[in-house]
């Protein structure tokens, strides 16, 4: 991948309008600060196409339920994890739980 082009901060600071020009013609241009890359300037519809469609956690949380894709797949694992664990009946059995309760004993 090509160096993407690069300027120092102090720089694009004093030719900023270079810089906006520059992202219009050449594409994002990167940010460095002590040689060190900082931030990137990207077009506006760039951008726009980047953020488009993106949710918050809380969104994700909160949001409409999941595509039937997703379900699918949810599913389809849930049906294998039970395969691979017993019921819990067989558990409660294996550790004595099935039986009553003797209240009498202490």
């Amino acid at each position: 991948m090509p160096e993407r082009p690069h300027w120092q901060v102090q720089e694009a600071k004093q030719r900023f309008s270079e810089v906006l020009r520059a992202v219009e013609n050449e594409g994002p241009q990167t940010i460095t600060r002590h040689g060190e890359e900082v931030a990137v300037v990207i077009d506006i519809d760039q951008y726009r196409r980047l953020t488009e469609g993106r949710r918050s956690f809380k969104e994700v949380l909160m949001g409409p339920p999941i595509s039937d894709e997703i379900a699918e797949v949810l599913e389809e694992i849930e049906s294998e994890r039970k395969n691979d664990f017993p019921p819990l009946r067989d558990f409660e059995i294996e550790l004595g739980l099935d039986r009553p309760v003797d209240e009498g004993s202490s």
